[in-house]
């Protein structure tokens, strides 16, 4: 990769410890990540200008993936090349990892722990937190009645039929609905200004990588099932198909864990309740279920973290040269309002099923779900906070 002559000098080392520090404080999800990183790199640091960051941000959220840590390794490269976009990743993924792999590891060495009553708590805090999202998504990716209707359609999909592959299916329905259905828009998908200088050189390289590998990795996984392969192609196509934030990941990687007979809902729910008192990227969940569904534990865990963020790393640097043209096609924007649409259905029908089937069995249960959403929603509480106290009230009132 050829360096922009707009890029300031800087050492992978610098980049990791700044992404260090922000992996260990930036709490709130990707939105508030984005704003860690505008308040670090714009306005503190001065490493890139507002109009080039808010381009930036713009093709994050264009492409699948997690768009916090995309910016992160856009941000990196810019400093210091390929090592600097894995001195950023490294950094502001590690702390909330090493947490999830010690939590999976005191699950494991406890045994038995998934019906216990802070356990219970925490699968009611996820719930919470994912009624959040929904209501959030909804406002920001269905602003109107064709958008809503496509989110509708694919939530009834997905609900009633659960056959592997049908994700995909809907995320593609829902794009070609957008095209079809952008006439009665209430507004046209923004085109932000900016701009990102394009590089020539390995776009189609990393743009091969990414397709090929969603295509072999489940052939390969068929022809020869060992545990490893099975590993990368079921989380590798998690990353690949997440549009539309973090959550999203919720019932890609159910289906590719849960639903294999890895581990159970119980099991899986805790860790995603666990995640939200963390800071950093919610993918690190995938270091916890690494850990949890591998006998080596670490290895695992590292293998699962890397397969679920290699799609996104190969698909950021791919579409990079292009953006500039890429952006202002309405039929490109079009495509992706609508497959962001039918991801709010993807996350409602998780919602359903398996999160509220398996978590809301009883009023106290209920009461405790409510109270927790309405302080995520109306009172603003961080999302640590929630967890901590339904893992107290699971404990105490579930046991």
């Amino acid at each position: 990769m050829t360096q922009s002559s707009d890029r300031k000098s800087g050492d992978a080392g610098e980049v990791f410890r700044v992404f260090l520090k922000l992996g260990c404080t930036s709490f709130g999800g990707p939105i508030a990540h984005l704003g860690y990183f505008q308040n670090e790199f714009v306005t503190r640091r001065k490493w890139i200008d507002e109009a080039t960051y808010a381009d930036v941000v713009a093709l994050c959220q264009f492409l699948p993936g997690p768009a916090s840590s995309q910016v992160g390794l856009a941000l990196g490269w810019r400093r210091a090349g390929w090592k600097g976009s894995l001195a950023a990743w490294l950094g502001f993924t590690l702390p909330s990892a090493v947490l999830m792999v010690a939590f999976a590891y005191g699950l494991r060495s406890a045994g038995g722990l998934a019906h216990a009553g802070w356990v219970q708590g925490l699968k009611v805090a996820a719930a919470a937190v994912v009624a959040q999202a929904v209501v959030l998504m909804a406002r920001k990716l269905c602003p109107d009645a064709p958008r809503a209707s496509i989110a509708a359609g694919a939530a009834v999909v997905l609900t009633l039929f659960a056959a592997s592959g049908m994700q995909l299916v809907v995320i593609a329905g829902g794009a070609a609905a957008g095209v079809l259905c952008s006439r009665w828009f209430s507004a046209e998908p923004p085109i932000l200004a900016g701009h990102i200088p394009e590089r020539r050189g390995h776009g189609f390289v990393c743009l091969g990588l990414f397709l090929g590998l969603l295509v072999l990795l489940p052939w390969a996984a068929r022809v020869r099932p060992a545990p490893a392969l099975l590993v990368a192609d079921g989380f590798y196509r998690a990353g690949a198909l997440v549009f539309g934030g973090g959550h999203v990941v919720l019932p890609l990687l159910q289906k590719a864990t849960v639903a294999r007979g890895w581990l159970g809902q119980d099991t899986f729910l805790a860790g995603y309740g666990a995640a939200q008192a963390l800071p950093g990227p919610l993918f690190a969940f995938s270091a916890y279920l690494g850990a949890i569904i591998a006998p080596g534990g670490w290895s695992g865990a590292l293998l699962a973290l890397g397969a679920i963020y290699l799609p996104a790393a190969l698909i950021l640097f791919a579409a990079r040269p292009h953006w500039e043209r890429l952006r202002r096609r309405p039929r490109a924007r079009h495509l992706l309002a609508g497959a962001n649409a039918a991801v709010v259905g993807l996350l409602a029908a998780a919602f359903y099923s398996p999160i509220w089937t398996s978590t809301i069995t009883e009023p106290k249960r209920l009461a405790l779900a409510l109270a927790a959403y309405a302080a995520l929603q109306f009172w603003r509480t961080p999302p640590w906070i929630i967890v901590a106290v339904c893992a107290g009230v699971g404990a105490v009132g579930f046991g």
